[in-house]
């Protein structure tokens, strides 16, 4: 049995089941951090513009230095699951501790975390705030930074249902990208050491999601984090969690992300010389925004106080109720959709279809089902 399958099968002994779904805050992770305060040094290392803590997590004793941070965006909490299990298996399997020595600040926007939002309380999106550094959290990471050295960046995200991976029917499960570090987009020594660590965790995954992992356009943006750090000559990869099929609570995607978490610090911790087999990157196929949550094909609709037959695309809004996310169904566009996929379609076969409570045929409608020739079919998401 290979390593990658090692540890796919032994993911279940350091998943961290108290944490879970979408809605991960400081409260969900201090009892996690005072557990792990007695195998690592976990200190608070500024404030949220609420004045919520920031935490960092400084593990191992090895001479390559690993920063990770993750909520930056604070309803992207995939990675901050990730983090914690990793952690799990690391305290389990010390020989990356060896090579490597890693600081993780798991929730850099804890008050976009608490409100289930990716901005912070500044409504300020601090993946653009990297050059202007107007927020207390992005003056956190810029001192971590500073004083970690890092020799390795990994800057974690969630991302959208909407991405494909190229131009098929392919979910983007997971989505990596080197940033690039200037206007040229040039192929720097350090951009290669990114892209290989990616190609690394790409091979891993191709046994598990084939033809599901995607890279963003490097297009150069200075006010990134990604970009800055990168431009700082450090080695840095954005990872993103994507969306895998009937997996709106993202534990299955949690789990790849803990797989490639694991895989690209392992290639950190056995290889002394990285940047010469990159050239794979480029044939991971750039993300594409084709997908809707569910597309109901051929349906016969009244629009505009006439019959006709369309197709009708449905997207998931994101809604905190009472602490838990709740996902609610919108008609996000409506015609001909061919050029589209959906990670659940139905074919209405050209029968009339009622949109569940919606009087008509418009843009962002909330409908929790349809009726196609008198046979409800929910639109809830399974899993959620």
């Amino acid at each position: 049995m290979s390593k990658y399958s090692l540890l796919h099968s032994g993911y279940k002994q350091y998943k961290n089941a108290s944490i879970s779904h979408r809605y991960i805050t400081n409260s969900q992770i201090e009892p996690l951090l005072k557990s792990l305060s007695k195998k690592c040094q976990v200190t608070s290392i500024g404030n949220s513009v609420n004045g919520l803590p920031i935490y960092g997590i400084q593990i191992g004793h090895g001479k390559k230095r690993v920063l990770m941070w993750s909520q930056m965006h604070g309803n992207e909490s995939t990675t901050t699951k990730a983090c914690f299990d990793m952690l799990n298996f690391l305290t389990e399997n010390p020989h990356i501790l060896e090579h490597c020595t890693l600081y993780i600040i798991p929730i850099l926007n804890p008050d976009g975390a608490k409100a289930y939002t990716r901005v912070n309380a500044n409504n300020v999106d601090l993946n653009r705030d990297a050059q202007n550094l107007t927020q207390p959290e992005s003056l956190v990471l810029k001192s971590t930074f500073e004083s970690f050295k890092p020799d390795f960046c990994f800057n974690l995200h969630g991302q959208r249902t909407i991405f494909s991976a190229g131009k098929k029917n392919k979910s983007a499960i997971i989505s990596f990208l080197a940033p690039a570090q200037d206007e040229k987009c040039s192929i720097t020594p350090n951009r290669r050491v990114a892209m290989e660590l990616i190609t690394s965790m790409n091979t891993m995954l191709q046994g598990f999601i084939p033809n599901c992992v995607g890279i963003y356009d490097d297009a150069f943006n200075i006010n990134c984090v990604g970009d800055t750090f990168q431009s700082k000559n450090v080695p840095t990869i954005l990872f993103e969690a994507g969306h895998y099929k009937n997996d709106y609570a993202r534990e299955e995607v949690r789990q790849l992300i803990f797989m490639s978490l694991v895989t690209a610090l392992d290639t950190i911790a056995t290889n002394n010389s990285l940047g010469d087999n990159y050239e794979s990157y480029f044939y991971i196929p750039q993300n594409q925004k084709l997908f809707y949550d569910i597309i109901i094909r051929n349906a016969k609709i009244l629009n505009n106080n006439k019959l006709e037959i369309l197709d009708v695309a449905v997207q998931y809004q994101e809604v905190l109720h009472n602490n838990k996310v709740n996902f609610i169904p919108k008609i996000k566009d409506f015609g001909d959709l061919s050029q589209f996929f959906g990670h659940k379609e139905v074919d209405a076969i050209q029968q009339h279809v009622v949109l569940g409570e919606a009087n008509d045929l418009s843009l962002e409608s909330a409908i929790d089902f349809i009726i196609i020739n008198n046979e409800l079919f929910s639109l809830k998401p399974i899993n959620s």
